[in-house]
């Protein structure tokens, strides 16, 4: 052997080393498929939900006191119905993620201020992805909101005393760094100004919100002093474990899954939280070739549960309403039964994006008389929307309110036209007092001759009046700037400006 090759292993020819390369890829790629597909797998999905709602009831039973409300849509999976309370909770992800901090009035909780105050404390349950101990909605969102609320408080009550009421942000430590909770803290005073002139309603808090964070690696449980106590407890409980792999397997003959409620809709077959809480112990008995089967009857079985009834619009006493066509009962539309027990003559408009939207409902000359109004999916629709759509709604209501009917407005989900077409109505027919601004009893007039003129304020004032009463109203902001354009320029323009071009998809 020369001197210098000694030792010198063999090299490999340039086909044989693409081909390792290609070989290693393919393992990689199909590594990495297997996993997707077994994040994917409903029978981890619902094994893994199960172990973190047991997770869940042992915190509530630790703090029995305290009403449980899971955090939209997520948490609903790991909330047991018989221990949760039916409140919708919404503090979304987005408004926590860096350098997207919000405290959106759009979806400002208030209604839960209410619980607070009856139940000194609320538990919120929420869950995420691999990668993360808490979720951004319990680590960010809620103690933005807490410290939002507080800061309103010594606002709208100037006579709670500053030195016993504690303003200050509280984040999690280790999940949210100190430069990011300085740069929360420094936008919390615009968003109480813009809360405290809001026209939101807040009941007065006895003692200042406090986020707590329990977690399954939490190894004591925060104690809290129901005597003399200095602060109101938000707890907010991540249900899941955090998996640094996406998975981890179980002796029980699953893979577990964290977050595993996250993105129904790529997973769950059409299953819903209220179907999965009614049939729980038949699902996780089921193995995993029998599961699509069971889960496929059960969903069929059950489209007809879990109606909601429509929700008036306090400010106005009600005479305009709010739901989702699916809430409304077939096969004839319903009248609306007021706590008293006497039924309102009410009128409907159902918003649909396909022909069946309202499927299932008959009309006849006995039921309540009905608009309905198709709005297509895409830029055609959103064109229908403002054309057409909203002011064959107005001069529907307006008839019907001149003739004291009460008027209940109904799309698809009862969050985005919907509320898109009562905020319009709000704006035409109510005056910023609530009172209805018709000429009663005298005959009808164009609405263009109306004693009203919006602007943002006034418009941006009648969904605070909506979102009071329906705190799951979400419109879309497309929705919101078709109602703009429709209060606040001339039918000419409209026709003119608005072309499809001009439309986000």
């Amino acid at each position: 052997m020369r001197h210098g090759q000694q030792g010198r292993l063999p090299t490999l020819g340039a086909g044989s080393v693409e081909f390792a390369q290609f070989d290693a890829r393919k393992e990689a790629a199909d590594a990495l498929e297997y996993l997707r597909k077994e994040s994917l797998d409903i029978y981890n999905r619902l094994h893994s939900i199960a172990e973190d709602a047991t997770f869940v009831d042992q915190v509530h039973q630790a703090y029995p006191l305290i009403p449980l409300l899971p955090n939209l849509r997520c948490g609903s999976w790991y909330s047991n119905p018989s221990i949760a309370l039916d409140v919708p909770a919404y503090f979304k992800s987005t408004d926590g993620h860096f350098s997207n901090w919000s405290f959106n009035l759009r979806r400002a909780n208030l209604h839960l201020l209410r619980v607070v105050v009856d139940s000194d404390g609320i538990m919120l349950v929420d869950s995420t992805r691999a990668g993360k101990r808490i979720p951004d909605a319990l680590s960010k969102t809620v103690p933005i909101w807490c410290a939002v609320i507080n800061r309103t408080m010594a606002l709208r009550f100037p006579d709670i005393p500053r030195g016993q009421w504690d303003p200050a942000l509280y984040t999690p430590p280790g999940a949210v760094s100190s430069q990011e909770h300085n740069q929360i803290e420094e936008r919390l005073g615009a968003w109480a100004e813009a809360l405290h002139k809001s026209s939101f309603a807040l009941p007065r808090l006895n003692l200042p919100l406090r986020p707590m964070w329990i977690t399954p690696t939490t190894t004591t449980l925060p104690t809290l002093d129901m005597k003399d106590p200095i602060f109101t407890p938000v707890i907010c409980v991540s249900a899941s474990k955090q998996a640094t792999s996406g998975t981890e397997r179980r002796n029980g003959g699953f893979s577990y899954i964290q977050g595993s409620g996250d993105d129904h809709e790529l997973w769950s077959m059409g299953l819903t939280p209220s179907l999965f809480w009614q049939h729980k112990d038949d699902l996780l008995a089921a193995d995993r070739s029998q599961l699509p089967h069971l889960i496929s009857s059960l969903v069929t079985q059950g489209n007809t549960n879990g109606k909601t009834p429509p929700s008036p619009i306090a400010k106005v006493g009600g005479r305009l309403s709010i739901c989702a066509i699916s809430d409304l009962e077939g096969p004839q539309v319903p009248g609306v039964i007021t706590p008293g027990g006497h039924e309102l003559d009410m009128a409907y408009i159902f918003l649909t994006s396909d022909d069946a939207g309202a499927a299932g409902v008959i009309f006849s000359d006995s039921a309540p008389p009905v608009l309905q109004l198709r709005v297509p999916d895409g830029k055609k629709g959103q064109i229908h929307f403002l054309q057409d759509a909203l002011p064959r709604s107005v001069t529907y209501i307006q008839k019907y309110l001149s003739d004291r009917k009460h008027i209940c407005i109904a799309c698809n989900t009862g969050q985005d036209m919907s509320v898109g077409v009562a905020l319009t109505a709000l704006q035409k027919f109510f005056d910023d007092e609530g009172n209805l601004a018709l000429f009663e009893p005298a005959p009808l007039r164009p609405f263009t001759l109306k004693d009203l003129y919006p602007d943002k304020k006034s418009i941006r004032t009648r969904l605070e009046w909506i979102i009071s009463s329906r705190p799951l109203a979400n419109p879309s902001r497309t929705t919101l700037k078709r109602v703009n354009e429709f209060l606040l320029t001339s039918s000419s323009f409209r026709a003119v400006s608005l072309t499809s071009s001009s439309l986000p998809d």
